[in-house]
């Protein structure tokens, strides 16, 4: 947990009430502070968030500033939703993240690129990039005969949109409501393979079924592009554990038959 916290100042400027206290999950960089949750920006707000109009999902949409703006002394905010993380040992939870995905994308389908994308350089742009072939990179020995096995599975996903890149853990379920979207990672890329992203985390991390990316009809070219994705984003890092996270990528590959 990050002791970074927003400041007096910046609750004021969005008119929150309470003391902030840490949220657990995500990046650990979180804070909820009375009906707002709060952030450290790490490159310009996605100011298209506000035109989003949920059907069939809720979102935890972005508040601006009493002067109207998005970021204050490096900090946003959005709207608190209610619910909490499902049980990620039933297929059935995958389905329901994979639903509240298609709802995001239909909803956000029509909306242009946003211009920030290009100006991101965290490892997750940068992985994305490696990942559709728009950047290159010395893998690890441990990914580097995996990497190539994946490269070799990629095929045209359809075309490009705003897409969620990370909904596995960013879906929040609440009895009697639609589930809610949160923390959006922006990306330019079909919807596919924000879904391969889904069931690659499954397979990887949550000991999901290898047939599962059958099941939800997920196409094993968008887990393949997915699995390089995360694969790039380790690759960045100095003091992962190589050969357990090789072992959890390559258990996903083979369960693609790859």
């Amino acid at each position: 947990m990050s002791s970074q916290r927003p400041s007096p100042a910046v609750l004021r400027a969005f008119g929150a009430q309470g003391q902030p206290a840490p949220l657990a999950g995500g990046r650990g960089t979180s804070w909820a502070a009375g009906d707002l949750v709060f952030k450290p920006d790490d490159g310009p707000a996605p100011a298209w968030l506000a035109s989003v109009v949920p059907d069939g999902f809720r979102l935890a949409a972005p508040v601006t500033t009493r002067d109207g703006d998005l970021v204050h002394d490096g900090w946003t905010a959005t709207r608190w939703v209610a619910g909490s993380s499902p049980d990620y040992s039933q297929v059935d939870t995958w389905r329901a993240i994979l639903a509240a995905g298609r709802a995001f994308h239909r909803a956000v389908a029509d909306l242009p690129r946003p211009d920030d994308l290009d100006t991101r350089h965290d490892r997750w742009a940068l992985a994305d990039r490696v990942a559709w072939g728009e950047r290159t990179t010395r893998f690890h020995p441990a990914f580097a005969g995996l990497a190539a096995r994946l490269r070799a599975a990629l095929r045209p996903l359809g075309p490009a949109q705003i897409v969620h890149g990370d909904l596995s853990g960013n879906v929040l379920f609440a009895p009697g409501l639609p589930p809610a979207v949160i923390d959006v990672s922006t990306y330019w890329r079909p919807p596919a393979y924000a879904e391969g992203v889904v069931i690659a985390d499954a397979l990887c991390w949550h000991d999901a079924p290898a047939s599962l990316w059958r099941r939800l009809e997920v196409p094993a070219t968008a887990v393949a592009r997915a699995l390089l994705f995360r694969m790039a984003t380790t690759n960045e890092l100095v003091d992962a554990d190589f050969d357990d996270e090789a072992r959890r990528y390559d258990r996903a590959a083979t369960a693609l038959g790859l």
